[in-house]
């Protein structure tokens, strides 16, 4: 779309009653709120469920980040839709997106023109949704996007450090619909207007509900019966074992219901639909976004938009099952892939934008090369619990041929128009070195590998191996960290023979549930050892539905039961993180603070070979590490 667009209205969902009138509408089926700006784009949530519903016959209308602190003008000048009032929070969970690691506020907001901050609540889902119910207490409420999707049974908040029930206890919404919400919301629609009651809409796949605990059935092959809200505050174990329930269930391509009693009441959660078809992907996609900020923000800067206005995003889902990454929990492990025309349409529509200048940014997914990927025989993959279909070993049913990835690579730099097109998408690097033992297959990797250095790199290419410790690696689910020098290998063997000089960029995390402070140290100085000063990086942040979190909260492996040690407090997170700076003067003598008190003057020597201070003689043999155990009680 050109700048052209913006004077044509009809091309947009409405945002205020001025625009719908002048679309002729006396009258709206649905209203979202959303606590994102109004990014007719398919990369942001509410254009899609809007111009999904719009597709379907219905007149929809997007209320971006409304006041929730005025007079409520904006929650009121738009009336009663006919059918529903939707709401999310937004692209991410409001609290990832308020506050740091430290919980400390942020500045900015990459979802708001001008990156301004403070324009949505903490919670939007609970505080859109109070407002809406006090004013139409008759209207149903339905919340979707990332923060109540992950927050669909009792789990543990970071930023209050406390376990928290359900969303549907705090939010006073009719039901949530978890996960990619094009299908179910456009079968709720159907349904509400054929003139079911919400309060009747009990088996809507997709969704969760709060019904009377006496409607909670006996627990069967069909029903998990998880341990209630009020147990798991009582028993941390209980809500460890209550996620490998929910982990394994979203994970599942037919899945059962899930029941969590909260006092006098019950969420029902029925199971995920199977992923989406190509055609039903395809339809998604191709819906007549605009692909630009509405006309109301007037040429303010959105960051986000700016970030993948001339990126493709290739599929949903990811089989990687990282234990940190809330992908599958949201959009599943199983992939749903574009069509090759899909793509290429999109990819015409990019060109045809007024400041697209030859690059597509990215041409990725959640993992960037896991397009058209799975398992070779669907009735394996049918029965399959496994989190990962990477960790601990490649799935021995897993196709992981990149011919179709790099057949769609080529199709879109032969446009006319394209330069280049980058990755900037995270690399499986494990994925694509992978030995499947089809020699076909296999070439077609190691060519796929040669092709994304030499092709579709600009300067930098973003790996993720997190941390340089197996053990902590395996805790995390990801390879060992010798398949990032293997990848390595190949990457300055490609970089020297086609004569480039390009970079690898690694992304690495501290405090880590099972990381010690030890381990960082070991990190620094193998880092060091492979001349990178990191840039990248990060402190664990839990974040609600992963594996990671609850680890981080119970102290327990949910798989294995293990306990578990968890870096919790501020100055023990420090203390790890500084270990990413041990080239910086200002962390210096910390670090060797640090590493006397770990008895570690190894470590010292093979990151600071010129210091000749003082040292405390090692209790424990170099690699060696305390094996207590220790987890703060909150």
């Amino acid at each position: 779309m050109t700048t052209n667009t913006y004077r044509d209205p009809s091309l947009w969902l409405p945002t205020s009653a001025k625009e719908v009138e002048a679309l002729g509408w006396d009258y709206l089926d649905v209203i979202i709120f959303s606590g994102d700006a109004y990014v007719d784009h398919p990369s942001f949530g509410a254009a899609v469920i809007g111009r999904t519903l719009q597709a379907h016959g219905l007149k929809v209308a997007i209320v971006p980040q409304p006041n929730w602190r005025d007079d409520l003008r904006d929650f009121k000048k738009l009336g009663a839709p006919r059918l529903f009032f939707g709401v999310s929070a937004g692209a991410m969970d409001s609290m990832v997106n308020h506050y740091t690691a430290a919980r400390r506020r942020r500045s900015d907001d990459a979802y708001t023109p001008g990156g301004r901050h403070g324009m949505r609540p903490d919670y939007p889902t609970i505080v859109y949704s109070e407002i809406l119910k006090r004013l139409y207490p008759d209207v149903p409420v339905i919340a979707g996007g990332i923060e109540a999707s992950l927050r669909r049974v009792s789990h543990y908040d970071y930023w209050q450090d406390r376990l928290r029930p359900s969303i549907l206890l705090d939010a006073h919404v009719d039901m949530v619909i978890y996960g990619m919400g094009e299908i179910p919301i456009v079968t709720l629609a159907d349904r509400l207007a054929a003139g079911e009651k919400i309060s009747d809409i009990n088996d809507l796949p997709q969704s969760a509900i709060l019904l009377p605990a006496s409607e909670m059935p006996d627990a069967d092959s069909n029903n998990i019966i998880l341990s209630s809200y009020e147990e798991c505050r009582r028993d941390k174990k209980k809500q460890s074992l209550n996620f490998k329930h929910v982990e394994q269930q979203s994970n599942r391509m037919h899945g059962a219901v899930i029941w969590q009693q909260h006092g006098n009441q019950v969420v029902k959660i029925n199971p995920l639909l199977p992923p989406m078809t190509t055609e039903q992907i395809d339809a998604s996609f191709d819906l007549p976004y605009t692909r630009l900020p509405h006309p109301r923000y007037k040429g303010k800067t959105i960051p986000a938009w700016e970030m993948i206005k001339h990126s493709i995003n290739l599929h949903r889902g990811c089989f990687g099952g990282c234990a940190f990454c809330t992908i599958s929990a949201h959009q599943g492990k199983f992939i749903a892939s574009r069509s090759k025309e899909s793509v290429l349409r999109e990819a015409r529509q990019v060109i045809a934008m007024d400041d697209f200048k030859g690059y597509i940014s990215d041409l990725g997914g959640p993992s960037a090369n896991m397009y058209k990927m799975g398992g070779k025989d669907l009735s394996i993959c049918s029965k399959c619990m496994r989190p990962s279909c990477l960790h601990p070993l490649p799935c021995k049913n897993l196709d992981n041929n990149h011919g179709p990835l790099l057949d769609l690579y080529h199709a879109v730099d032969s446009l006319p128009g394209v330069k280049k097109s980058f990755i900037g998408s995270g690399v499986r690097y494990d994925l694509s070195m992978h030995v499947s033992g089809d020699a076909r297959i296999d070439s077609i990797n190691r060519r796929y590998n040669e092709e994304l250095i030499t092709d579709h790199v600009s300067g930098r290419l973003k790996v993720a191996p997190e941390h340089t410790c197996d053990r902590v690696l395996d805790v995390m689910r990801k390879p060992s960290f010798s398949r990032f020098y293997d990848f390595k290998k190949i990457f300055d063997r490609v970089n020297r023979t086609s004569g480039l000089r390009q970079q690898l960029i690694p992304y690495f995390i501290s405090s880590h549930p099972g990381c010690r402070e030890v381990d960082m140290a070991e990190l620094a100085v193998e880092t060091k050892d492979l001349n990178m000063h990191l840039e990248q990086v990060q402190d664990f942040t839990p974040t609600p539905m992963t594996v990671s979190t609850e680890i981080y909260y119970t102290g327990y492996h949910p798989y294995t039961g293990e306990r578990m040690f968890c870096a919790v407090s501020p100055e023990e997170k420090l203390a790890q993180r500084r270990y990413f700076f041990w080239y910086d003067k200002t962390y210096r003598d910390d670090i060797i603070r640090g590493l006397n008190r770990l008895h570690r003057p190894d470590l010292i020597q093979r990151l600071y070979p010129a210091y000749r201070g003082p040292v405390v003689s090692g209790k424990h043999s170099p690699g060696s590490r305390p094996t207590a155990s220790r987890h703060k009680k909150r």
